[in-house]
């Protein structure tokens, strides 16, 4: 039985029909990051500190607050794991930029600051970003 578009498993499920993806923040939680790599997605992480990343994975120190744009062009998708909500807005615009879709999930109770679909996946809610429109 195949996923319809409004039911992911998982953000792997999720992230893993694109072909280049940006990871912003991703911390100390690589698992997938790695898991796109090794499923054959073109993987960046980003992160405003130094970060070890996962063979496979590109790793740019940047701040979504202030992005350097070229980090994220070419990018089919840009997502965050656990984003807090005053980096909804810097984080859309980096992905509007890039032409990408925006995918992220929050912490707890956290809302999204920014217009979105909602897409229950197994850790809770998996937001979208409402593309803008034409």
């Amino acid at each position: 039985m195949g996923h319809s578009p409004r039911d992911f498993g998982s953000l792997l499920e999720c992230l893993a029909d694109y072909e280049r993806v940006v990871e912003i923040g991703i911390g100390r939680r690589t698992d997938t990051a790695r898991a796109l790599a090794d499923h054959g997605v073109s993987v960046t992480a980003t992160d405003v500190h130094d970060r070890a990343v996962p063979d496979g994975v590109t790793f740019v120190r940047d701040d979504v607050v202030d992005p350097e744009p070229s980090v994220y062009a070419g990018a089919d998708a840009i997502y965050a794991r656990n984003l807090p909500p005053e980096l909804h807005r810097p984080a859309l615009a980096v992905a509007r930029d890039a032409d990408a879709e925006f995918l992220f999930t929050t912490l707890g109770g956290d809302q999204p600051a920014v217009p979105v679909e909602r897409t229950p996946i197994e850790t809770g809610t998996l937001y979208v970003a409402r593309p803008l429109p034409e």
